[in-house]
């Protein structure tokens, strides 16, 4: 058995640093994965934080990994040595509760998240459930496949579970990470859409994702814009502050959708007449299964869907979590694994 490297934290609020370890052989039901890609992901600050009541040291994070299966545990089938894989934010579930026996996997009381559950995929190997492995397609290479178990597979979802009619309106708010996945995703469903960001810099990066407006929301209260529209069928909110939320409901159509797919520790304030007037409905929307998480990948191998990627060494994780915290990146940093000393 090789030796693996792996970028973990030893403290609370400690440092990313390698550490090297002999990659173990998986146990039955389990599937060790050689990484090559690994995607840095918001959530990705808090854990790398490791700060959480009860948490166990090291901690390595990481929740949006591609590679290939490199060994497999007793009684797993179907997955074979060689087979490109991707893994997300969903990491394993119960496979017996009512969730899961209905296909609901991500909101199994005992699901796994990878980073939290079990060690991440900021490393060279990886070992998770077989139950979360998404198959990557021919044409989708392995670092733009990383984001799709998390980012990609979440648009994907917000948009397409929505229902909303054939030439709908939808609005994105946000261009980072999740937004610039979302603008391509709303587009190539084929609805009219708009994107809200911060300052006028960043209409043109808008407009060649695929978006019909742009709302500059330093200048413009976005809600008011988007009633002015005609109003929005969806708002697929992707920012990390519930701030602006409470405006943005005067902006969608009737029986339009927020989905909130973005969070912090804020709270959201809802006219309810105007919910109830209006049959408005604000939801929000949590990741996807690992079936979905295909669906999504192959959907953008046939449109041309793509996130926009940084890469960095995973020796850099550290400095990674540090730009990610400052805003710097555009779009996704996405970690190399498959050259690390």
């Amino acid at each position: 058995m090789s030796d693996s490297v792996t970028m973990a934290v030893t403290e609370p609020r400690g440092p990313l640093h390698p550490v090297v370890a002999e990659a173990a052989a998986p146990p039955a039901g389990w599937v060790r994965v050689s990484v090559v890609a690994s995607g840095v992901c918001n959530a990705d600050i808090g854990t790398a934080a490791a700060t959480g009541k009860g948490t166990a040291f090291p901690v390595t994070p990481g929740h949006e990994v591609a590679g290939v299966v490199a060994e497999t545990g007793d009684r797993v089938e179907g997955w074979a040595v060689g087979d490109r894989v991707a893994v997300g934010w969903f990491g394993g579930s119960c496979g017996h509760c009512a969730y899961c026996r209905v296909g609901d996997v991500v909101h199994c009381a005992e699901r796994k998240i990878p980073g939290l559950s079990y060690p991440g995929g900021w490393a060279q190997s990886i070992t998770v459930p077989a139950d979360a492995l998404a198959r990557v397609p021919d044409g989708l290479g392995l670092f733009d496949a990383a984001p799709f178990g998390c980012a990609g597979v979440t648009t994907f979802n917000a948009i397409r579970k929505a229902g909303i009619r054939a030439g709908g309106r939808v609005a994105v708010f946000g261009i980072g990470g999740l937004g610039h996945l979302a603008v391509q995703f709303a587009t190539r469903f084929g609805y009219e859409t708009v994107t809200i960001a911060r300052g006028g810099d960043r209409e043109r990066l808008a407009r060649d994702l695929g978006a019909h407006h742009y709302v500059d929301s330093d200048v413009q209260a976005p809600g008011a814009v988007l009633k002015a529209l005609g109003g929005a069928d969806l708002i697929v909110y992707t920012a990390s502050s519930t701030a602006p939320v409470d405006e943005l409901l005067t902006g969608l159509a009737v029986h339009g959708q927020l989905t909130l797919v973005g969070v912090d520790a804020g709270s959201v304030t809802v006219p309810a007449a105007q919910l109830v007037m209006n049959s408005r409905t604000l939801t929000g929307h949590l990741t996807g299964s690992p079936r979905e998480t295909e669906e999504a990948m192959a959907f953008a191998v046939t449109t041309g869907v793509r996130p926009m990627i940084e890469r960095m060494p995973l020796e850099k994780a550290g400095e990674a979590v540090t730009r990610l915290r400052s805003g710097a990146p555009r779009f996704r940093i996405v970690l190399d694994a498959s050259d690390s000393e």
